[in-house]
């Protein structure tokens, strides 16, 4: 059964690669099955919106971009994904450049180079 995976990045920025993850996770070998469950619109009750999302996945990835250091959603979300015990990783956006960590990122999370091969091990727990 293919793991629910939640992805997390910021949309100001970053928006276009999640719609690449999208297409990975079509892969006939595709370990993983993204729904999209992000929270687009700020309300009074995004957290509580994203928290059941969240719940409801498997693991999250949060795609790290040049100014994630700076999304407060990014934060958020990994915080909660944290405080519910929810597997996680960190993926490198953008090839030729380093991401950055969100600042709910723990000193030892790495970021991971996005590769297919890499993201199937990531996604089956190897880190």
């Amino acid at each position: 059964m293919a793991k629910r995976v939640f992805v997390r990045l910021d949309f100001d920025y970053d928006k276009a690669l999640k719609d690449l993850l999208i297409g990975q996770a079509k892969n006939p070998d595709s370990p993983f099955e993204i729904h999209d469950w992000s929270v687009k619109v700020a309300s009074p009750d995004w957290k509580a919106k994203a928290r059941a999302r969240i719940r409801a996945s498997d693991i999250v990835v949060v795609i790290c971009g040049e100014h994630t250091d700076k999304a407060v959603g990014v934060a958020s979300e990994l915080g909660t994904a944290q405080g519910e015990k929810i597997d996680y990783f960190l993926l490198n956006g953008y090839s030729g450049k380093t991401g950055k960590k969100t600042t709910t990122a723990k000193a030892s999370d790495k970021i991971y180079e996005w590769t297919w091969e890499n993201l199937k091990t990531l996604v089956g727990g190897g880190r």
